[in-house]
This record gives C-alpha cells, structure tokens and sequence, in this order.
C-alpha cells in the first residue's frame, strides 16, 4: 500500500502539470477545466441565492464595467502571446454583495464578488481595477485548481505516514508535525507566491485595460493603515504582508505600463 501511494503521488506531480501563459513556467494542476469549472458555476449560482446582491446601481455597474475592461485586455493579452482559446470555458460574471467584509474573490472560470465593505479602500474605478485585476489574474492562472492539486498531495504525504507508521504514539507525533510543517512549510508559502503572481499579472492587465498601474501601491497603503497593522507574520498567513505588497506593486508599475504600450495604450486612467 505504501508503495502504492507513492507511486501515485509521483506520478500526479509529474504527469499533471500544465504551463501558466504569463509567467511560461510548469504549474501543478491536475484538475482539468471539465471538472473544476462546473463545480465553481454551481456553487457561485448557489452563493449569489444565499447573500444580498446589490443591482442597478452605480457602483454595481462599475464593478460590472471594469470586470468586462479587464478580461477583455486579458483576452487582448493572451491572444497577442499565442493562447487565442484559452478563455473559451470561462463564463465571466461580476457581482456586488451587500456586505460590510473587506474583500473580493474570485472562483475558478471567472466567477468574481466584490463585496460592497471594500469599496470605501478602492475609493475610484482605478482602485476597483486594482482589485479586479488581482482576482481575474487568479482565475487566469487557474490558482483554485493548483490549491485543490497542492491539497491532494498533501492528504496523500498524510495517507502515507500513516500507513507506513505502525505505532500509535509515532503515528501522532508524526500528523501533528506534519500537519503543522506541510502548513508552513509547503501550503501557506504555495499561497503567498498566487497571490504575489496575482498582484504581478493584474497589475499587468489593468494598465492594458487602460487603467494606471500605480493605482496599485496606494491602493494598499489604504489597505494597510485600514488594518491598523492588525496582520499575522507573513509566514503564518496566505498573503504576502502589506508592506511586500506595496514594495512590489511600486516597482512592477513602470514594467506593466511598458507592456501596455506594447497594445497601443499610452494614457491612463
């Protein structure tokens, strides 16, 4: 059985990696869009019928509006590279929620909340820009499907240690480490470099949709002092900290905005 389950977690991380378009490198993914996109839809659907959406409004077209500016430059983007169907199986939709959380999300295939709480931190359309990029970038790089992948081997390691573990005292000792060490050691570090690879590539997507990418950095210095540095060490959370953040954002501006060029697009909102 041992052998068995490793045989089969090797063969899931070698056979199941798909390339991310924008940065060119090999991903773990082994979830096809058939399987995960369905399940997304279905649950998004089932999300939008439990929570207040907020409609025609100004605000809920604006969110609506940027939404469609951004995966149409995304779309711009990845046609121009060599990947004209990748967004075939994606069905894009932008709500806003009625809810005081500070926060937006994205699921698998482009389905995309906003909540009404983080409006008062994106102030302007270039902030929701800021925002929307980050999370149309996360359905891009098909992020949702790498966690489950990432989650799966880490069950499998589990299943493992315990099969090969015969003493019960061992077999503890072993879950609570490796519970404890796959967590910060592999999971929580796997959900930092999404959401530094999301803030690069929205970034990237919102200056060719027209909107300025140094938005951007004040966006989360209004983010940080919102906080009142009420965050976690950035080794125990799944984000990057606000200051690595705004370090980033601040140097990748000018590089989103040469790329944008690159599409003709030389004002910005």
């Amino acid at each position: 059985m041992k052998k068995l389950i490793l045989i089969i977690a090797i063969f899931m991380g070698v056979a199941a990696c798909k390339v991310n378009p924008f940065t060119g490198k090999k991903v773990l993914n082994f979830y096809p869009n058939s399987q995960i996109f369905p399940m997304a839809f279905a649950q998004y659907d089932q999300f939008l019928t439990e929570n207040n959406i907020v409609e025609n409004t100004a605000e809920a077209r604006m969110i609506t509006n940027v939404g469609q500016r951004i995966s149409s430059a995304a779309e711009r983007w990845l046609a121009a590279n060599g990947y004209p169907g990748y967004l075939n199986d994606y069905m894009w939709e932008y709500n806003l929620v009625n809810d005081k959380t500070v926060n937006a999300w994205c699921m698998p295939g482009g389905k995309i909340v906003f909540y009404t709480g983080i409006l008062p931190i994106t102030q302007t359309e270039r902030g929701v820009a800021v925002v929307m990029g980050h999370e149309v970038a996360h359905a891009l790089a098909d992020h949702g499907a790498q966690r489950m992948s990432a989650g799966t081997l880490q069950q499998v390691g589990a299943v493992a240690g315990n099969v090969a573990i015969k003493d019960d005292k061992t077999r503890n000792m072993f879950n609570q480490a490796y519970g404890l060490g796959s967590t910060i050691g592999l999971m929580l570090p796997f959900s930092r470099s999404h959401e530094t690879e999301a803030d690069r590539i929205g970034l990237q997507i919102m200056a060719i949709a027209g909107y300025d990418p140094i938005e951007a950095a004040e966006l989360w210095k209004r983010m940080k002092a919102q906080s009142g540095g009420q965050t976690p060490p950035e080794f125990l959370s799944t984000h990057p900290s606000n200051e690595t953040r705004i370090t980033n954002l601040t140097e990748w501006a000018p590089l989103a905005r040469q790329e944008a060029m690159k599409f003709g697009v030389t004002t910005f909102r």
